[in-house]
């Protein structure tokens, strides 16, 4: 298991898995509309980062994260990390793909001086979240309907 930034070479693969992640949401939007006018020129733009996970050689998840702020679109806790999205193949669940991604973005995030993470889990996920030291902060988030997660650094 390997986990990197998603480059250029990746992004065949990424672009995959993400539509796979969008249509097991259920989303209304059309996931390869949303990935090639929105994730992709985001990512390249350095608005947000997003790593990978490998088993052997093939992509088998992902995450996107960021550190808030005024100039993303998505703002919702200024200076605050955020974990946007992650996810693992369903045939690759279970194997700590998933714990290795949020542990190499909360690295990434606690080295930019983030003092906060925060996330926006579905029901489903938030077993997973909280098994990994986050806890409901009483938030809400309307415009995507979810719980606010989140952890603090312990230094």
């Amino acid at each position: 298991m390997n986990v990197t930034p998603v480059t250029e070479k990746d992004y065949p693969a990424f672009e995959k898995l993400f539509c796979y992640y969008y249509e097991e949401l259920d989303c209304e939007d059309e996931p390869l509309h949303l990935f090639r006018e929105y994730v992709l020129p985001d990512l390249k733009a350095n608005l947000f980062e997003a790593a990978a996970v490998l088993q052997g050689e093939t992509l088998a998840g992902f995450i996107i994260f960021q550190t808030d702020d005024v100039l993303n679109d998505w703002n919702f806790k200024e200076g605050c990390g955020d974990v946007r999205e992650l996810y693992v193949c369903p045939a690759a669940r279970r194997q700590g793909l998933g714990s290795a991604l949020l542990s190499f973005a909360e690295e990434r995030l606690w080295q930019a001086g983030v003092k906060e993470i925060y996330t926006l889990p579905t029901e489903e996920s938030e077993k997973f979240f909280i098994n990994r030291g986050y806890t409901d902060t009483g938030e809400y988030c309307p415009e995507a309907d979810n719980k606010v997660f989140g952890k603090t650094h312990a230094k």
